[in-house]
């Protein structure tokens, strides 16, 4: 083969690898989290909002719940700068109501106002911790096995009939004293058994700015500074702060499709799912989280 031929296919497959290769991982609607790739030694601006970027060109950011705007990107590598732009979808929020609560914990005496500023210092201060651990870029796993989901990021909440702030976290249900797990290789940055509203809660730091936090736990595991790999036992599933009560999930169109009632964070009693027109579409019984008999009734 000609000489100039070969150099020519070295130069065509060769070229790729000075090229940009920004990737993302992870959906562009609201609330959701996106983990990005790109080349090294960049430099990454979201929204001419610099982000750090680990050697290797990971970088990581969140898309707020109500974001209705594009979100802009900006690459920048040996003098060169990319430029992506990627639209928001909007996302359907479901609407819970929460009924049964403790008057306090929906709306709390004013002797309880000081301490819970001061919880929310501590929570404040752990979460804004920006450090250069690259955890963050792997894959997180739930850390719960065989549990319920019952409640969903951004959902609106509606307390004893007041309509409150909407939900920032994703809830599981299960037995009381059920090990936690680590959901990431981690460091703790907060352990605290008794905060007003979460009770046992632990926080850990992914780095850049990545973070998870745990709440309602009976007990905390783990102390602040501690190192902690995924799948590692953290503490156990509890009802501490504001964790029971009636639960009630609407679709977006405030359409009911499913009401009952959680005791110390477990189903318990009657659970009634509603199609469209609002009418019962089955009837499960719960004991403590464990499901016994459902009916389905026949026309």
């Amino acid at each position: 083969m000609d000489s100039k031929i070969i150099r020519l296919l070295l130069f065509f497959f060769l070229l790729p690898i000075n090229s940009y290769a920004t990737e993302f991982q992870g959906s562009f609607k609201q609330g959701s989290f996106i983990l990005g790739k790109t080349n090294q030694n960049s430099e990454v601006y979201i929204d001419k909002k610099k982000v750090r970027v680990t050697k290797d060109g990971y970088f990581a950011f969140g898309i707020d719940r109500d974001r209705k705007n594009n979100v802009i990107i900006k690459v920048i590598n040996n003098g060169k700068t990319e430029i992506i732009e990627k639209k928001i979808f909007k996302k359907k929020y479901i609407i819970q109501r929460i009924d049964g609560l403790p008057p306090k914990q929906v709306t709390p005496p004013k002797e309880v106002y000081d301490r819970i500023k001061a919880d929310n210092v501590l929570i404040g201060k752990a979460r804004s911790i920006n450090s250069d651990l690259t955890f963050f870029k792997n894959k997180f796993k739930a850390p719960l096995k065989n549990s319920i989901v019952t409640g969903v990021y951004g959902s609106q909440r509606i307390l004893n009939g007041k309509p409150r702030r909407p939900h920032y976290g994703l809830d599981f249900a299960s037995d009381e004293g059920t090990p936690i797990t680590a959901m990431l290789d981690g460091v703790v940055t907060l352990a605290e058994d008794d905060l007003y509203f979460t009770g046992g809660t632990v926080i850990f730091d992914h780095g850049h700015g990545i973070s998870t936090l745990y709440m309602h736990l009976k007990d905390v595991d783990v102390k602040i500074g501690q190192k902690v790999k995924q799948g590692e036992r953290i503490g156990t599933v509890g009802k501490t702060g504001r964790s029971t009560g009636e639960w009630k999930y609407y679709d977006i169109n405030g359409q009911l499709k499913e009401s009952g009632f959680f005791r110390n964070g477990k189903e318990h009693g009657e659970w009634n799912r509603y199609n469209q027109s609002g009418e019962i579409i089955s009837t499960s019984y719960y004991s403590n989280g464990k499901n016994f008999r459902t009916v389905i009734p026949w026309d």
